[in-house]
């Protein structure tokens, strides 16, 4: 070979690493930290092809890891200062917001000048939000229902109809009746789980907390009215199976022992999975009776993506939330066919997946339904201790049970409160 041929090789050579090495360069790489890889990582997965169809230079990765794992991991890194090694997007269950944006201010990017907030329901945007600053991108509503077995409310002499618009006292009854004729308690429940005070507190617009993040518990009659409606229904044995544990009480349901459930959203994947089909149907969650502001609309569970500030792909982090979850209809008809993923985003309830009628629930528009609840449930402030709050009122359950004072117990629970969040 002639010298001038091998100068001639070793340019083209070098040009070809030059080329390969700007591509590279061109290339971001953004991680993304979440739980439960069979839906949010999936629902994940599929925005990341998506946005990797129209910038295939981006590379999204998804960590999956146990839920708690990731708290512990995050929280003990954003306590330490170091923020080497964090994502660029985290999951933050919903109820674990404003601890996470309080306590570490300015670790998290606010995104109102990116994602057009008034697109997804109020009561997600107002979790996210510290004064003027909302700093999530929101995915999955919690909105609660009554989900309740047609056929055997129907044997009982009830029909669709008088499912709609309930309160708590008349849902008791309802479920008295139900036992007497069909031998089926009308719900599983576990007293140690305070789900059901978050669904009738959000219901009526109030929380364990004030919008100042001031303990609410001690003077609220919204409080009192849903712990004495609490312990009502823990009174009323006929209402209820005894369960201890999350596999105890998804069994009742799901193997025909009780007649309903009343929780979010989420767990309508769960109900269809037991093999009785035509024989489900869903109506708004009841009401508190005799309060003011009392409505039939709530939210039980749900998360956001976050965007770290320090995250070192934080722009293309920003942007492909910005084009898949906060523009894509169609992504969002995706994922609630293919995981159950029910959006807070308001636009996909236009999408064909959310009107569709459903045949598991008598021909029911399911999704319809709980887009339509969703866009009602209004705003609470969760606060930062609300895990400790719910510690605080399931002990005091069994003494009420028992004939315990609510005004006793209320001052037990604020004092315990109190105390720890000092």
């Amino acid at each position: 070979m002639t010298h001038a041929k091998k100068w001639h090789r070793s340019l083209l050579v070098a040009a070809g690493l030059n080329m390969l090495m700007a591509t590279t360069a061109l290339a971001t790489d953004v991680t993304v930290w979440c739980w439960a890889p069979e839906f949010n990582g999936a629902a994940m997965n599929e925005a990341i092809a998506r946005y990797k169809a129209i910038n295939p230079d981006v590379n999204i990765t998804v960590v999956d890891f146990a839920k708690a794992d990731l708290e512990q991991k995050l929280q003990t890194q954003l306590a330490s200062g170091q923020m080497d090694g964090l994502p660029d997007i985290v999951l933050i269950e919903d109820y674990g917001a404003q601890k996470y944006l309080l306590s570490f201010p300015g670790a998290f990017e606010p995104l109102n000048g990116s994602i057009d907030y008034s697109q997804f329901a109020d009561y997600k945007v107002a979790l996210a939000s510290v004064g003027d600053q909302t700093y999530s991108l929101p995915f999955d509503s919690g909105a609660s229902g009554l989900f309740y077995r047609s056929d055997l409310l129907a044997e009982a002499g009830f029909s669709a109809a008088d499912m709609e618009n309930l309160t708590w006292d008349k849902m008791i009854e309802i479920g008295k009746a139900v036992n007497a004729k069909t031998g089926k308690p009308m719900f599983s429940i576990d007293q140690n789980d305070a789900g059901a005070m978050r669904i009738m507190l959000q219901s009526a617009g109030s929380w364990y907390f004030d919008a100042e993040g001031n303990a609410n518990i001690a003077n609220n009659p919204v409080f009192k009215a849903a712990l004495t409606t609490w312990v009502k229904m823990l009174q009323t044995p006929e209402l209820y199976k005894a369960v201890s544990g999350w596999g105890d009480y998804t069994g009742a349901f799901n193997n025909g022992d009780v007649a309903g459930v009343f929780t979010g959203v989420w767990m309508t994947g769960g109900i269809k999975g037991n093999n009785m089909s035509g024989k489900w149907a869903v109506a708004p969650t009841p009401a508190l009776d005799g309060v003011e502001g009392a409505t039939n609309y709530s939210n039980l569970g749900g998360s956001s993506w976050y965007v770290l500030s320090s995250a070192p792909a934080k722009a293309e982090a920003i942007d492909f939330l910005n084009k898949v979850w906060a523009s894509d209809v169609d992504f969002y008809q995706t994922i609630l066919v293919g995981q159950g993923a029910f959006s807070s985003y308001l636009p996909a309830r236009e999408g064909p997946a959310y009107s569709a009628s459903d045949d598991y629930f008598g021909g029911q528009a399911v999704w319809a339904s709980f887009s339509d609840w969703q866009a009602k449930i209004p705003s609470v402030n969760y606060g930062i201790f609300t895990n400790e709050v719910d510690a605080a009122i399931t002990a005091q359950i069994p003494a009420l049970v028992a004939g315990g004072s609510i005004d006793e117990a209320i001052a037990a629970i604020d004092a315990q409160v109190a105390a720890q969040i000092q």
